[in-house]
């Protein structure tokens, strides 16, 4: 690993709250951990659990087709990190893609904000896009469908 990457992941770490950091890069790691060996902090205690109320039945309708959970088909594009999904590149700036959009492969679909990092999401696929999954500024998950390309 480069010694400039690990100086500048220090540098982001003193300028943030992050108390410590560990990135993988093929068979090399690095860990920077802002408080050393000492012992973390003491946490509060977690926080007793209550028994949620027993969720209405819901009433079964007699159409098969109602009661079936929408599937997505075509070609879905993941999120690849866990983060906060936006479909422009500021506030205010148009989105970088619209419902019925034409894409070509390698273009840019949206950003995940990750841990203060912006990350471009691209297209994998040439085509359509046909449905976007996910409201802009939400979080999302790791492998969360984000839009479905067709």
């Amino acid at each position: 690993m480069d010694i400039r990457k690990v100086k500048k992941l220090v540098e982001l770490l003193e300028a943030s709250d992050i108390a410590e950091i560990e990135i993988h890069e093929g068979e090399e790691s690095v860990r920077i951990s802002r408080h050393g060996t000492l012992p973390p902090p003491p946490t509060a205690p977690a926080p007793v659990a209550v028994a949620p109320a027993p969720a209405a039945t819901p009433v079964a309708s007699s159409d098969p087709e109602e009661n079936k959970e929408p599937e997505l088909e075509g070609h879905i594009i993941h999120s690849p990190m866990v983060g906060t999904f936006y479909r422009a590149p500021n506030p205010g700036a148009k989105p970088f893609v619209t419902e019925g959009q034409s894409v070509k492969a390698g273009e840019t679909l949206c950003i995940i904000e990750a841990m203060k990092i912006l990350n471009q999401i691209e297209s994998d696929k040439t085509g359509v896009v046909k449905r976007i999954l996910v409201e802009n500024g939400q979080p999302v998950e790791y492998n969360q469908p984000l839009f479905i390309i067709e």
